[in-house]
């Protein structure tokens, strides 16, 4: 039997990123991500519920969120479940979290929605097809450079963790 443990979450922080380091150096950034969920009831009104998710996200991608996100900013999270029991005075806890394993961002730079910066709202592919029209207009021919090396500082660093 196959065995799958994949969790995609898309919502805001309910609070500020905390980042810390073991002993051994190595960086964990935790924080809360409020997860939210319209549906209508069997009565036919709209209900709102909210799920409130721990992530704990390692290495460099960790000490990205804790620089670039704060409470209440919008984040893609991919992940795997993870399962935590330990005894208590009062008797066995357990707690489901999610360990993060790839993060995305979302929404307009800074966190502002477009409304919010005086402009309208219009759906990404017409903005882009118009930008791309007034690109090709005032562009000039593109010339083919010599290639780059590919990591010249041998670092492992993927594209999706520089956040720009």
């Amino acid at each position: 039997m196959a065995n799958l443990n994949k969790v995609l979450l898309i919502g805001n922080l309910t609070r500020d990123p905390e980042l810390r380091y073991t002993p051994s150096g190595a960086s964990v950034c935790d924080f809360g991500l409020a997860v939210n969920r319209t549906f209508t009831g069997r009565d036919g009104t709209k209900r709102d519920e909210t799920l409130f998710v721990d992530v704990s996200m390692w290495g460099r991608r960790g000490e990205v969120i804790s620089e670039y996100f704060s409470k209440g900013k919008p984040i893609f999270i991919e992940g795997r479940l993870k399962y935590d029991s330990w005894e208590t005075p009062d008797g066995r806890r357990t707690k489901l979290s999610v360990v993060g394993e790839n993060f995305g961002f979302i929404g307009a730079p800074g966190g502002e929605a477009p409304q919010e910066r005086g402009t309208p709202r219009q759906g990404g592919g017409a903005r882009r097809a118009e930008r791309g029209a007034r690109d090709e207009q005032k562009a000039p021919p593109r010339q083919e450079s010599p290639p780059e090396e590919e990591n010249p500082e041998g670092l492992d660093v993927s594209d999706d963790e520089i956040p720009f």
